[in-house]
């Protein structure tokens, strides 16, 4: 029983999380990449000294980050030996509690008058870490060691100093390796400054206080999940999702999810999923459990964030899936897309339970598109990495998002300002993918469409997207959203349709040379016929469908 009152408990609460949401501003404010600065393709938490367990985690960070972080946590602590104040390790090895291998992680332990606290750790997306194609998004890959450089865990910094060995090992492995150093430092000062906020407030309210404060929130966050968990009526539901392909097979990959509800907790199991591919669309059991941790954070956001939120959701490990990969699978596509249909397929399934309470399937792709080459005007090379935005599902009572961000995360399409800015590139075009939303009574939000032209050199584009065979789900008898397209335009009018719709590589580019891009929509709530008229009308007012189109949908004169 804890012995904090309510308002102590609530100012160490919000203090834990203003030291992430201050580490995440510096990583963000000093990061020279735009995936990182504009983007926000990263984050930032802390975690305890023994378990690795998270404690708190940035507003503003990655969902998708959540659980893996503290599994890749928990693989430092395992492999950390003679651990002193100032040392950094640095880890983006996929199997050891990673997502791919552009996502690198730093951990820090931090130490109190002496004694180990905690670990602080961070998460940033680099728009390189070697492998067969700029930008690491390997679509046809086979084998892991074809997605870039895999680092276990090491210490990058040593008391504070940086080793410049292991740094010339990481810079001699990855493209653009001059651009790398500003934020390697950003992404280690996020932590210090985490350090310092962190010493702050023990300093204030004192160690033993604010690890009870810590256990104490752990174990409110866990009965909140209870309570909320309570009110699924209980009995086993089914869902699904499909992956278009894995970028080697071009044949659907299947997510089967039975969702069992009883008493206060949530079991999941997704054992009769495809097996594991040959493509890059393999998921690592770390990024499987976040993305179920992220989609029942979705269904109830109101539940604070810590390791007490995922105690009542049990997971039957999916041995034998894809869902699973053990080295060499290679896993470029996993946290980024796969993740993606591993919360809609939670999102199916509990629909059936609480349909009042969930809504159609979001877009539920980053839509990573990366275009890298030799820039001849500037004299040196460039990776242009491109997050998209698309159709949110409809909900009771409305119609989804546009252009909002994906499932796993807040990140945003860096600003093609910036983009023209860096690369040889002009955004031709940037506008709503019309007619994607799902029809419905509450019909789903809209992709986006961008068209890309290369102004001068030469340049590789690669891409892992997905919803290109078939768009988001709706639900309660609304339509699926659109689905993803890409076509390469060549300066010659002819034109190029990668076989596996959505994923493709190594697309060599020329000036005048373009990449089309429209991304899914959201699917539909509820029957479309039921959609108020004067909805359907001010749709087609403000161009979303064709009246034609709005009348074949939706019914009506």
């Amino acid at each position: 029983m804890s012995t904090l009152d309510p308002v102590t408990l609530a100012v160490i609460e919000s203090g834990l999380q203003q030291v992430c949401n201050e580490m995440d501003l510096a990583f963000v404010r000093s990061a020279f990449s735009p995936v990182i600065s504009e983007a926000l393709d990263r984050s930032d938490g802390i975690y305890a000294r023994e378990t690795g367990d998270l404690i708190a985690q940035g507003d503003l960070g990655l969902p998708v980050f959540v659980g893996t972080m503290q599994f890749s946590t928990q693989a430092v602590i395992a492999r950390a030996r003679d651990v002193k104040p100032g040392d950094v390790f640095i880890v983006n090895d996929p199997y050891l509690g990673g997502t791919h291998l552009m996502d690198v992680r730093f951990v820090r332990p931090f130490f109190y008058r002496g004694q180990l606290w905690c670990w602080l750790a961070n998460t940033g997306h680099w728009p390189d870490t070697g492998g067969a194609v700029p930008g690491g998004f390997s679509a046809n890959a086979t084998e892991v060691e074809q997605e870039g450089l895999r680092l276990p865990p090491v210490k990058l910094y040593k008391e504070g100093r940086l080793d410049e060995e292991i740094l010339s090992i990481i810079l001699s492995n990855i493209r653009i390796a001059d651009q790398r150093i500003g934020d390697i430092k950003a992404q280690a000062a996020a932590l210090v400054v985490g350090e310092r906020r962190l010493t702050a407030m023990l300093d204030r309210y004192g160690a033993g206080t604010v690890d009870e404060a810590v256990a104490e929130l752990r174990s409110r966050a866990a009965a909140q999940m209870r309570a909320r968990i309570a009110t699924i009526p209980d009995g086993t539901y089914h869902g699904e999702a499909f992956v278009d392909s894995d970028g080697v097979v071009d044949q659907p990959l299947t997510i089967a999810m039975a969702v069992t509800k009883a008493g206060d907790e949530l079991t999941f199991d997704m054992t009769g999923s495809s097996p594991p591919c040959r493509g890059p669309m393999n998921s690592v059991i770390a990024t499987t459990c976040s993305s179920i941790y992220l989609a029942v954070k979705h269904i109830f956001p109101e539940v604070p964030i810590n390791a007490g939120t995922f105690e009542p959701l049990k997971i039957v490990p999916p041995e034998g899936t894809f869902l699973y990969a053990r080295y060499p699978r290679p896993v470029s596509g996993c946290a980024a897309e796969v993740s993606q249909r591993i919360a809609e397929a939670v999102f199916d399934a509990l629909a059936k339970a609480i349909p009042h309470e969930l809504f159609a399937a979001p877009a539920g792709s980053s839509g990573n598109f990366a275009l890298g080459g030799f820039d001849p005007e500037r004299g040196r090379t460039f990776v242009m990495y491109v997050i998209s935005g698309g159709g949110y599902g409809g909900y009771e009572g409305f119609d989804g998002l546009s252009n909002g961000c994906s499932t796993i995360g807040i990140s945003k399409t860096t600003p093609i300002e910036v983009f023209e800015q860096r690369y040889p590139v002009r955004f031709e075009e940037y506008s709503l993918h019309e007619g994607s939303g799902g029809a419905g009574q509450w019909r789903g939000g809209f992709g986006v469409n961008y068209r890309v032209t290369l102004l001068r050199g030469e340049a590789r584009a690669s891409m892992v997207m997905d919803h290109g065979r078939v768009g988001p789900n709706g639900a309660l008898g609304g339509s699926t959203g659109g689905v993803n397209r890409v076509v390469v335009e060549r300066a010659d009018g002819s034109t190029y349709v990668p076989p596996h719709l959505s994923k493709d590589q190594d697309i060599a580019m020329a000036p005048g040379d373009n990449v089309r891009v429209s991304t899914p929509g959201g699917g539909g709530y509820g029957d479309p016929a039921r959609r108020d008229p004067e909805a359907v009308r001010r749709d087609v007012a403000l161009g979303y469908y064709g009246a034609d189109e709005a009348r074949a949908l939706f019914g009506g004169g």
